[in-house]
């Protein structure tokens, strides 16, 4: 804990190599209550609450009215660690996940595919989610319906909960056929939402045509400031059928620091109420209008918060949009 804190005395924060520019009085005066509580775990647990402090933009699911924020957390690589060999790791996302709940989030997207993460996501949310205050996104990724039941069996048990809120088809593998069971599983009570992903823009055209059957609450797709095809095929195919948008890869998997590593933020950061690259990149994201939550990955408490203060307060309209893209094209 005190390490956290005193990174954020620092007013940075490192994330794949790029030292983040400082932070504002304002959001200085936001995050100050971690420099007065004490060390360990307990200190989060003594935070007054983010959420009572500023709120996290919410929008809401087009086929239920549900409201979710639109900062989540994606445990790809970041939660694929051994619980019982990695201590240190084990306790940095654990604050994590405490910092994600204190602010009022809730969307933590997983998979069969990412190794570990399912079965570390349980374990971990077992100790600080008790009352289940997580959205839990996951994924079939596997062909035929008996093999896609088993997995989704597996998924159960690794993330310890009865009914799951979001169950995806991984990459559209096997896309009719999971479909199909997912489908029954949600008249079933077993899971609320159904959904397809895609991290690649080649599978965006065939995101569409799944979106256009009319059949899903959820698309999860690639978006950011340097993948942005999906603006102009994937993201009004979901507003058109009222279809919810999860964004993955919303720093190209940390491609944008290696881009802006080393330069100031641009003079509008400052109209935006932005004070990190990450922030920027994030706002820029949510601030359009299909989209429902962004994702990014972490285990580490400090990116937590600072991707936290990408969902607080007013957010960009479609000029000022703009005006942030050809500021990042121009750094």
């Amino acid at each position: 804990m005190f390490a956290i804190v005193a990174e954020w005395r620092r007013n940075t924060a490192v994330r794949g190599g790029q030292a983040m520019t400082n932070f504002d009085p304002a959001r200085r005066r936001a995050i100050g209550s971690l420099a007065a509580v004490g060390a360990g775990a307990l200190a989060w647990r003594a935070m007054p609450a983010l959420a009572e402090r500023a709120k996290v933009l919410t929008r809401v699911i087009p086929k239920s009215g549900e409201a979710l924020p639109v900062i989540g957390l994606g445990t790809s690589q970041t939660f694929d660690f051994d619980l019982r060999g990695d201590a240190e790791t084990r306790k940095a996302a654990i604050d994590t996940l405490r910092a994600f709940f204190d602010a009022g989030l809730s969307v933590i997207d997983t998979s069969p595919m990412y190794g570990r993460s399912e079965a570390v996501l349980g374990d971990l949310l077992a100790e600080v989610d008790p009352k289940h205050r997580a959205f839990i996104a996951t994924k079939v990724w596997t062909t035929g319906a008996d093999a896609g039941r088993k997995q989704i069996d597996e998924s159960f048990r690794l993330l310890r909960r009865d009914r799951i809120d979001l169950i995806q088809v991984h990459n559209l593998v096997d896309v009719d056929t999971q479909l199909a069971t997912l489908q029954q599983m949600k008249r079933d009570g077993r899971i609320r939402y159904v959904g397809v992903t895609s991290s690649r823009d080649s599978a965006h055209d065939d995101l569409v045509k799944q979106i256009g059957r009319g059949t899903l609450d959820f698309v999860q797709v690639n978006y950011s400031l340097t993948e942005r095809a999906a603006e102009n095929s994937v993201l009004p195919a979901a507003a058109a059928n009222h279809v919810a948008v999860l964004v993955n890869r919303p720093y190209s998997k940390a491609g944008l620091f290696d881009r802006v590593q080393g330069r100031p933020l641009p003079p509008i950061a400052a109209e935006i109420g932005v004070t990190s690259w990450a922030q920027f990149a994030l706002k820029w994201i949510v601030s359009h209008p299909a989209v429902t939550c962004a994702i990014p990955g972490t285990n580490k408490p400090q990116h937590m918060l600072d991707n936290i203060e990408a969902g607080i307060g007013n957010m960009p309209d479609a000029a000022m949009r703009t005006k942030m893209a050809k500021a990042f094209e121009n750094t």
